[in-house]
């Protein structure tokens, strides 16, 4: 059954390594829960993630997004650029704000630590016991 399954999936994704990505995908979200849009008639689950993709339940482009997703370790989120009016009328306003906050004091202090002070604290450090488990 399942080679007729392969078969009747390389009208729906032409790529036969593309497919068993996307099937082998498929399948481990079955195994991990997923609910199955077709009868599963008795078949284990990378059956029947070549059937889903075959009868075109799942859509293929659908399948290789999640694929990519759950491959990706840091996901870049596109952002709009601003507006050139807009960055113009805040650069204005900032300039304005500027002269304002002049008269202000500055009160952001950051706590300053000498080399002196950060190595006495590293040699304090008190090293792990050793013990024999390793």
């Amino acid at each position: 059954m399942a080679r007729v399954t392969v078969e009747d999936c390389i009208d729906k994704v032409e790529n036969r390594f593309e497919l068993v990505l996307l099937a082998s995908h498929r399948a481990r979200l079955i195994s991990q829960g997923a609910s199955i849009t077709i009868d599963r008639d008795n078949d284990k689950n990378p059956v029947v993630a070549l059937r889903e993709i075959a009868d075109e339940t799942l859509s293929p482009d659908d399948l290789k997004e999640d694929l990519i997703h759950s491959l990706q370790k840091h996901v870049e989120v596109d952002e709009p650029e601003p507006d050139p009016a807009s960055m113009i009328a805040a650069n204005g306003a900032v300039a304005a704000d500027s002269e304002e906050q002049d008269d202000l004091p500055e009160t952001i202090t950051f706590d300053q630590m000498s080399e002196e002070e950060l190595l006495a604290g590293i040699e304090g450090l008190v090293p792990p016991e050793k013990s024999d488990d390793y």
